[in-house]
């Protein structure tokens, strides 16, 4: 069998450039090349795309592009005849067509439908979520509106835009009480969220906020266990184990996500068999409602009493071997490895078969 020729998008223009710089490296070293052949297809900081050939190892570092002879200027190429990438060497294009795409990019402009959907007008195969379900999970807002139509509870809310004056803020948050979380709808890696306990320290709050967004969400604290849960497939869903957050700091920011100093991740999560189930049902429903495809990670809350409120959808969770996805997978028996190319086989499905 000739080898699949996949291209790994790594980087981006967005505050989690460097989380996926690690992912890319974890997803690119694992990859397995009697099966694939990797294009790497790198965006840097400032949205320029480049075909990598250097070290993998620099990737990790961001040290890949600044060696201009390991680098040459590329793009997706919209046109459907080409169903690839362009490369620019000597003024001159040259095309290499690609089986699939899997973008290994968080939070603006890389998990929120916009690669997603230049993907889907080349007419390439996405590993991942497709353009719509991206743009709804990466909105805090609308994802919660859509999980309360199947029947899963978030915290109570309210959403501010930038023009709503201080006066009018204030008369919102009369429906909430602190401590609250204040958000930006589109962003993600828990950057611009601070936990506000008192009026006072509001608006500060939110200014830091929109500093990352144009909509603001508000969310009421709930009081139990962060949980989630690994969700893979396309029509048939299966999910990983439930995972457990056990924090000994007062709330799960962009700092301890990516250190654990003060905190543990439990998979699988310390709860009962049946609220495990519950978890798992509820978050393949989400995962269904939200149009997701390939896999997500869906993360809720559990409170003390066994309820169950919806977080969010993670679209391309962190994806290196030590992160919560693989290791929810991990779990359900998939090695990491093995992951990876069934998430390229559920990518490619519909395509490949036709």
């Amino acid at each position: 069998m000739d080898r699949k020729k996949i291209a790994v998008l790594f980087g981006g223009c967005s505050t989690e450039y460097d989380v996926s710089l690690v992912s890319a490296h974890s997803v690119i070293s694992n990859l397995d090349n009697k099966l694939f052949d990797v294009i790497m297809l790198g965006i840097s900081r400032e949205g320029n795309w480049f075909r990598y050939y250097g070290n993998i190892d620099d990737i990790a570092s961001d040290e890949w592009h600044k060696n201009r002879e390991d680098r040459v200027q590329a793009m997706l190429a919209p046109c459907r005849d080409i169903q690839g990438i362009v490369e620019i060497r000597e003024g001159k294009a040259h095309t290499t067509r690609i089986d699939a795409a899997f973008p290994v990019l968080h939070g603006k402009n890389g998990e929120d439908g916009s690669v997603q959907g230049l993907l889907e007008l080349a007419g390439i195969p996405v590993v991942g979520c497709g353009m719509l379900s991206s743009a709804l999970c990466m909105d805090k807002a609308r994802a919660k509106t859509l999980a309360g139509h199947i029947g899963i509870k978030s915290a109570d809310s309210i959403v501010l835009a930038k023009g709503d004056a201080a006066k009018e803020i204030y008369e919102k948050m009369k429906a909430l009480d602190y401590p609250v979380f204040v958000k930006p709808v589109n962003s993600g890696s828990s950057i611009g969220i601070t936990k506000v306990y008192e009026e006072k320290h509001l608006m500060d709050a939110v200014l830091e906020a929109f500093s990352h967004d144009d909509e603001v969400i508000v969310e009421e604290n709930v009081t139990g266990i962060e949980v989630g849960c690994a969700v893979v497939g396309n029509d048939e869903l299966a999910t990983g184990e439930v995972d457990e957050i056990e924090l000994d700091v007062d709330w799960f920011d962009y700092h301890e996500k990516y250190t654990q100093k003060k905190s543990k991740i439990h998979t699988p999560a310390r709860i009962d068999a049946e609220l495990s189930r519950k978890i798992k049902e509820a978050s393949k429903d989400i995962y269904k409602a939200l149009g997701c495809r390939v896999f997500a990670r869906v993360d809720l809350f559990l409170t003390p009493d066994g309820q169950i409120f919806f977080n969010e959808v993670n679209t391309i969770p962190g994806l290196t071997s030590h992160s919560r996805f693989p290791k929810m997978m991990r779990g359900a028996g998939y090695e990491f490895s093995e992951l990876l190319n069934k998430l390229i086989s559920l990518g490619g499905e519909k395509a490949w078969e036709a």
